[in-house]
């Protein structure tokens, strides 16, 4: 069943992946047309969140936020499909890091955990790794359908990127540091656990919420340099990234230091374009 699945439906995504600019986004448009608009996906949800983190935001302005979100979304989540046909050289004039300096001069001391959250768009962060002189590791969770796990991963290692899962994370960073070999690690960090499994909590859009703190835990333990990665949509399928230093060493920090500056810099980039927080 998984491989009917994944045939029936790489043919269409294929498609969608080649279409000129004007046609997929106008594509997505129509996308956009449908969630929002006939089948109304999760809005209430949306609407509820909105009104919750934004209380001095009047209906007007939630609604425009709402709105912008959707499209955004449609936009971002036919990206993902845009990368299986994009070349290196597309990508960069679609995905432009501003200060790789950061990073190139960090790697040269230490291994690097980049940690971002699901802002603007995500999928082509991994990208950063076309910039980057050390060796770049993207930290992903598997999809229950084998093929599409092969496919997202197939997509994503183009851009000189190496796929591990949670688990192996710190048995990469060990091994690198017995090797000799420095390393930059992606991270999405913002998802937030279940309560009874917390063991962390902490003031996040003025709402007090469970976080994970291994991104944290694992830099402190084994003295990983931590930064953030700002993304911000410039224009329509085009974004560009920014490297902010978070610490040199995560065992010089006190606890949850690094957590807690990641979710202030997060609150920041919600608040500058909320539309683009998923």
């Amino acid at each position: 069943m998984q491989l009917l699945v994944f045939i029936l439906a790489y043919p269409f995504l294929w498609i969608i992946s080649i279409l000129p600019h004007r046609l997929f986004y106008g594509f997505s448009d129509f996308v956009f047309f449908l969630v929002y608009r006939v089948i109304g996906y999760r809005r209430t949800v949306v609407q509820e969140n909105l009104k919750l983190v934004f209380p001095t935001k009047n209906s007007k302005e939630i609604y425009s936020i709402e709105k912008k979100f959707y499209r955004h979304m449609c936009d971002m989540f036919l990206e993902m499909v845009k990368s299986m046909n994009l070349t290196k050289d597309q990508i960069k004039r679609k995905f432009k890091v501003l200060n790789i300096e950061v990073i190139n001069e960090l790697e040269k001391r230490r291994s690097i955990l980049v940690v971002c959250s699901h802002y603007a768009n995500w999928e082509w962060d991994v990208s950063m790794n076309n910039y980057i002189e050390a060796k770049g590791y993207a930290v992903y969770q598997k999809i229950g359908n084998k093929y599409f796990d092969r496919f997202i991963k197939r997509v994503r290692e183009k851009w000189n990127t190496t796929l591990i899962t949670q688990q192996q994370t710190v048995k990469t960073v060990i091994r690198n540091q017995r090797d000799g070999v420095t390393g930059v690690i992606g991270m999405v960090s913002d998802q937030s656990p279940q309560a009874h499994k917390a063991q962390y909590w902490s003031e996040f859009m003025g709402v007090k919420v469970p976080v994970f703190n291994g991104a944290e835990t694992m830099a402190g333990k084994l003295g990983l340099a931590v930064v953030f990665l700002k993304v911000s949509k410039v224009k329509r399928g085009h974004y560009q990234a920014e490297f902010i230093p978070i610490t040199e060493n995560g065992k010089n920090t006190v606890e949850n230091e690094i957590t807690e500056t990641f979710l202030r810099l997060t609150e920041q980039q919600i608040k500058e374009r909320p539309e683009h927080y998923l």
